[in-house]
């Protein structure tokens, strides 16, 4: 996107990229180990549904998604569009909250069934899907391309890149994520789009927010992180054979 275009080209690089994740992805998926599929044996092999039915809930779901979400983003870019926002600050924020409310639902519900890999995948699974395929295919079909604006240039897409580096240590410390951890999460997404309503009005309180985050929250964040990772870094290499409470020397 530097070059202020995302090309045909372009495009089909990341398709590609699309592809071969999915390809890596599945034959990650067939080299699991047997207690792994003695889990999903378990898990699943006591219920009687019969495929048939779940397909036909799949599709169901899917069709009242695909009106849901046209209902919800054309209703919000309306109510946006009265607001006087831009069509890159609507896109950034009601157009992209409204059509990732279903993964938001899926993952709370299976996280509360317990289902925490289909949680997690489903998040993970869909943000690579949008990047590799959803922008790939919409670059590959549009005769001259997409236009990286400036702006998106500028601050979203280094703020989308730090969020994902930000993903690194929350996962690592004990591959489990705190309840305080997404938290800050969603408060950073709140200040993210305070950020840009604020900055499409020009509003006097920009410059407050911009140095409260700059000078004291992201600071406190990224130590608190650096901290944790240090932490559990250090447990781990304790609990580890030959570690320091062992005493034995490697």
């Amino acid at each position: 996107a530097i070059d202020g275009t995302i090309s045909r080209l372009d495009g089909v690089i990341l398709f590609c990229g699309a592809v071969l994740y999915t390809i890596f992805a599945i034959k990650q998926g067939r080299q699991e180990g047997a207690a792994v599929e003695k889990e999903y044996a378990d898990e699943f092999g006591r219920r009687s549904s019969s495929w048939p039915l779940q397909l036909l809930a799949i599709v169901a779901g899917l069709i009242m998604l695909v009106f849901g979400a046209r209902w919800l983003v054309g209703g919000a870019v309306e109510l946006a569009k009265l607001l006087n926002l831009s069509e890159l600050v609507i896109g950034l924020t009601i157009v992209a909250a409204g059509t990732s409310l279903p993964e938001v639902a899926t993952s709370v519900i299976a996280s509360i069934r317990g289902e925490r890999d289909i949680a997690v995948g489903n998040v993970v699974g869909s943000c690579l899907f949008n990047i590799l395929a959803v922008l790939a295919l919409t670059g590959i079909v549009s005769p001259d391309g997409i236009t990286v604006a400036p702006p998106a240039l500028a601050f979203d897409i280094p703020v989308l890149l730090a969020a994902s580096l930000a993903c690194a240590p929350i996962f690592f410390t004990g591959h489990y994520i705190a309840r305080w951890e997404g938290v800050v999460f969603l408060l950073y997404y709140a200040a993210y789009t305070a950020y840009l309503i604020l900055n499409a009005q020009e509003h006097d309180a920009l410059r407050l927010l911009s140095v409260v985050m700059l000078e004291f929250v992201i600071p406190i964040t990224v130590l608190t992180m650096v901290v944790a990772y240090a932490r559990y870094a250090s447990e781990t290499r304790k609990s580890q054979p030959g570690g320091a409470d062992t005493g034995t020397q490697t």
